[in-house]
């Protein structure tokens, strides 16, 4: 079994995979948000991964006694020089913890890696991890295309393409959702109203070459909601304004890169508006919810990958 540890910006969660069934056990819990507020400080989400962590391990195990053979854990954002954020610094400490006890190896990714091999592993394409792909990853604090190339040392490469110049996506949705009222992160709750609208959109995304601009979402949806338009017409516009700027990306770089598999993870590749769209247009592979929100489950296969080099 191999352990892997994730601790974004978002929600702490750890999983276990078992290599001879190939498959996940995971236990995760997002991290408290007040009310009308639009995520937490660094330092608040440090403390509530401190909190949380333990009890999320100890759900993990039940009691049961597991081989741990590897550990690996998130511990950056990105997979670039100068990614940093203090909130991976718990499960940087818990896994380097486990690794002494156990006398176990320890393999370190980034939360990006962890998405996209948790995409793949879903999907049933871990064979990917040895070709070249594309893969889009979406989410509160990322809108980036990755040029993903197989990798010796890190198991997969990735680079940066094409992202948002301005607004994520994740925050697109989120400012929206908080807006209408709804509980962040306002993802699920944003589709749960989205799907309840009858109206239709033609959407122009604004693109400069591969890079999509999403800021003027949140304006026009506070023009529509001052205007007395409906809830969840709102909630569909912004989910379509996404959608639109994803596949303006997708067609530029399938333009330049020629028809390379296209992977789509993040929280936000959770949405079935936006699924049902990139599916049936491009053929993408899609993450099951529980694996596209953020997720130990990847980590853990990278530290599996890893650990027969």
């Amino acid at each position: 079994m191999i352990l892997g540890i994730d601790t974004s910006n978002y929600t702490t969660s750890s999983a276990l995979f078992d290599e001879e069934k190939r498959e996940i056990i995971q236990q995760k819990k997002l991290l408290p948000v007040k009310e009308g507020e639009l995520g937490l400080r660094q330092s608040d989400a440090v403390f509530a991964h401190v909190k949380q962590l333990g009890d999320i391990v100890e759900k993990l195990f039940s009691g049961e006694k597991y081989n741990i053979t590897a550990v690996g854990v998130s511990t950056r954002p990105r997979d670039i020089e100068g990614s940093y954020m203090p909130c991976f610094l718990v499960g940087d400490m818990v896994s380097k913890t486990v690794s002494s006890v156990l006398c176990v190896p320890r393999y370190e990714f980034s939360h990006q890696q962890g998405h996209i091999a948790a995409a793949l592993y879903s999907a049933g394409r871990l064979d990917l991890l040895g070709e070249k792909f594309i893969a889009f990853h979406l989410s509160g604090g990322t809108t980036e295309a990755l040029l993903v190339t197989p990798d010796e040392e890190r198991i997969i490469r990735c680079e940066k393409i094409a992202g948002s110049a301005d607004l994520k996506a994740g925050q697109a949705v989120d400012r929206v959702g908080v807006m209408l009222g709804l509980p962040f992160p306002a993802g699920k709750y944003l589709e749960e109203l989205a799907l309840k609208s009858t109206a239709k959109y033609k959407i122009k995304p604004t693109m400069k070459g591969a890079e999509c601009c999403l800021s003027g979402i949140e304006n026009k949806c506070r023009k529509m909601l001052d205007s007395g338009e409906k809830r969840e017409d709102i909630a569909l516009f912004c989910l379509k304004s996404v959608e639109a700027a994803l596949c303006g990306m997708t067609d530029a770089l399938i333009s330049e890169y020629g028809k390379l598999p296209l992977i789509y993870a993040g929280g936000v590749m959770s949405n079935k508006i936006i699924r049902k769209t990139v599916e049936e247009k491009y053929g993408g592979i899609f993450a099951l919810p529980e694996f596209s929100s953020d997720n130990a489950a990847g980590i853990a296969v990278l530290a599996s990958v890893a650990s027969k080099k």
